[in-house]
């Protein structure tokens, strides 16, 4: 598509990728930041690749500081969770289904990738629904799904499970690690080794959660957060807000996505959830375990549960050695602090899945180093 024309969508982006406005925004957040020293916190690793690849920290203010959180879905899932799925993938004629940033990520002693070389039948899915016509195709073996990620993707894995019950698939299951965003930022809020000052809030899990869920961060913290697109405009006029907001002490939660959320997000997909999942427990990487913060299947529909269906030996949970990924999800390092980034962690050979993910923090940093 040429510069300048209207999307198919109906949206001319020209407009979120204006130099000129682009310009004016950053010198106002010059211009108000001055001397102060603020850090502001990007929750999605979409932001995260966004602001690498228009090099935004390079021409931030001195005092102004953007880290990287717990918004890469891949990055956040614990290694338990990794190493259950490898543990699937060992049973006799089981077939398990992914996404493919999942592939690579190293569990406790291997990666589903090791696992396929080895001979295992592990597939890559763009959908959940893909799996369910796997397990269709191959009624007389178990095909696992496994579903990680946050608010954006579970209603299709909530929806999949619906359209196996209907099709009466009795040979597809899910292994779900799926984690809620708010809980997180909560326990990244309360952790006394990092200093947020403003949050630039997920605008994918914002279409469906809507503002309200982020309203703690005020109430409970005095702290801003705005839910921002992915152009350069969007992120510029998000960090502008954020940062108006902290210098006049009048903290809210607001949207500078407005094209894509709405301040009570989506209903329907909230209830597709709300249908075949309840909160539970979940350990995250880095942030350890926080209550209420992931989901589970209902026992409705346990027998799409792969965790109750399956018994299965899991080997001891094992930590990557020297790896700082969890530090850096929960923005107490950069990943250039981490004494394996670029040596002996690189995106060729990544020793943790920050690195692995297209999402991770540090594959964005190693890619756009010097951005």
């Amino acid at each position: 598509m040429a510069a300048g024309q209207p999307a198919r969508s109906g949206i001319d982006f020209s407009a979120f990728r204006d130099p000129k406005l682009a310009r004016e925004l950053i010198d106002r957040i010059h211009e108000l930041v001055g001397n102060r020293s603020i850090n502001l916190m990007e929750v999605c690793g979409t932001h995260t690749v966004s602001i690498g690849r228009y090099g935004f920290r390079s021409i931030m203010p001195t005092g102004l500081k953007l880290l990287s959180g717990p918004g890469c879905p891949v990055c956040v899932t614990a290694n338990r969770d990794i190493d259950h799925a490898i543990a699937l993938s060992n049973m006799d004629g089981a077939i398990i289904t992914t996404f493919g940033d999942m592939m690579r990520v190293p569990g406790s002693s291997t990666s589903l990738a090791a696992q396929k070389a080895a001979g295992r039948d592990i597939r890559i899915v763009y959908s959940p629904l893909d799996a369910l016509d796997i397990a269709e195709q191959n009624p007389e073996r178990p095909v696992i799904f496994m579903g990680v990620g946050f608010e954006t993707t579970t209603p299709t894995i909530a929806a999949a499970i619906l359209e196996a019950d209907a099709r009466g698939l009795q040979n597809f299951s899910a292994y779900c690690a799926h984690k809620t965003t708010p809980p997180a930022l909560r326990a990244i809020s309360n952790d006394p080794e990092t200093t947020i000052d403003g949050f630039i809030l997920p605008g994918h899990v914002a279409t469906i959660t809507g503002l309200a869920p982020f309203g703690f961060l005020v109430d409970e913290f005095e702290t801003p957060g705005v839910v921002t697109g992915f152009e350069p405009v969007d992120i510029l006029q998000g960090i502008c807000m954020l940062v108006q907001m902290i210098v006049d002490h009048r903290p809210a939660i607001d949207n500078a996505y407005r094209r894509g959320v709405n301040a009570d997000g989506n209903p329907v997909a909230r209830q597709l959830v709300e249908q075949v999942f309840e909160p539970r427990d979940t350990t995250w990487r880095g942030l350890g375990p926080i209550a209420g913060s992931g989901l589970v299947i209902r026992p409705e529909f346990s027998h799409f549960d792969a965790s109750m269906r399956f018994d299965v030996p899991i080997e001891p949970t094992v930590e990557p050695r020297g790896c700082r990924c969890g530090d850096v999800l929960r923005g107490a390092i950069t990943p250039s602090d981490c004494p394996l980034f670029g040596h002996a962690c690189t995106p060729e050979h990544p020793v943790g899945p920050c690195m692995v993910s297209s999402e991770g923090s540090c594959a964005a940093y190693f890619r756009y180093r010097g951005c």
